[in-house]
C-alpha cells in the first residue's frame, strides 16, 4: 500500500524542526514621530529622522539624519539635520548639510545654511539663505587640516634647535 508524502498528525510529537526568530530589519524610513498633540520646550537630540507634527520651542539636532514638519507642525527653534523638509510652520535658524525642502503652503522664519534648497510654489520663506558648495568645504577642512600639520612641523624643529 502507498503512503503519502505528509507526516500523519501526532500528539506527543516533537517537531523537526527548529525555529529561529528573525531579528527585524530596521528600515531607512523608520523616524520619531512627534502627534498634533504634543509640545515640547527644549533640546531636541537624536540619531534617527524625526517627524514633527506637533509643537517644539527649543533647538532641534540630529545630524546626519532628517528632520520632516508636518502639515501641522509648528517649531520656534534652530534646527540642524542632515535633510529639512517643511510643510508646516518653522521659526528659527536651519542647518542642513545636505538639503532643505520647503513644500507649497511651509513658512520659514529665519535664516538658512545648505548645500541645496527647493521651493515649491506657494512656501513662503522670510529669511536669508546661504548655499554652500560641499566640495569647498571638503577642501576647506583638508585646507586647515594641512596647515595645522605645517605649524606642528614647525614647532617641533623650533623645539629640537633649542
Amino acid at each position: 500500500m502507498l503512503q503519502s508524502a505528509e507526516q500523519k498528525y501526532s500528539p506527543n510529537a516533537v517537531p523537526t524542526t527548529s525555529y529561529t526568530p528573525v531579528k527585524p530589519a530596521t528600515s531607512p524610513t523608520d523616524q520619531a514621530h512627534i502627534g498634533r498633540s504634543l509640545v515640547i520646550k527644549g533640546e531636541v537630540t537624536g540619531a534617527e529622522s524625526l517627524f514633527v507634527d506637533g509643537r517644539i520651542e527649543g533647538t532641534i539636532s540630529v545630524p546626519g539624519h532628517r528632520v520632516t514638519i508636518g502639515h501641522n507642525g509648528n517649531v520656534v527653534a534652530n534646527i540642524t539635520a542632515k535633510e529639512v523638509v517643511i510643510m508646516g510652520k518653522v521659526q528659527g535658524n536651519v542647518e542642513c548639510s545636505d538639503r532643505l525642502d520647503l513644500r507649497s503652503e511651509s513658512l520659514l522664519s529665519g535664516d538658512v545654511i545648505t548645500h541645496r534648497i527647493s521651493v515649491e510654489e506657494g512656501a513662503v520663506l522670510k529669511g536669508g539663505i546661504e548655499v554652500r558648495d560641499p566640495e569647498k568645504k571638503d577642501q576647506k577642512a583638508h585646507e586647515q587640516a594641512q596647515h595645522k600639520q605645517e605649524a606642528s612641523k614647525a614647532m617641533a624643529s623650533t623645539a629640537s634647535n633649542a
